[in-house]
């Protein structure tokens, strides 16, 4: 469940940053990069637990199920954390400068 949560965030992500691509200001592509990592990560996880289990692999329980669906969507969720304060300390709209001139001010 690892892998296919992460993919589809990837695959999502990677046609938003398509979508946008002339505009890197959100910088959607570090996004994309940093959730088909994750994605590798556990399909190589994946292959090693397949060579271990065989076909044991294809029938996992639902308590299991259940633990790898929260760890993919954990990992979606630190993936955006760290996309947000990316664009919070490179600020590519202004948004906070702004605010800080005005309280300032």
């Amino acid at each position: 469940m690892t892998l296919l949560i992460t993919i589809f965030a990837a695959i999502t992500v990677t046609l938003i940053w398509y979508k946008k691509a002339p505009d890197n200001s959100m910088r959607y592509g570090t996004l994309a990069l940093m959730y088909w990592g994750a994605s590798l990560m556990w399909l190589v996880d994946a292959i090693f637990e397949y060579a271990e289990l065989g076909a044991e692999f294809f029938t996992p329980a639902a308590e299991d199920m259940l633990n790898d669906s929260y760890l993919g969507l954990c990992v979606v969720a630190l993936g955006l954390i760290i996309w947000i304060v990316m664009l919070f300390i490179k600020d590519p709209k202004g948004i906070i400068r702004k605010m800080l001139v005005k309280k300032n001010a």
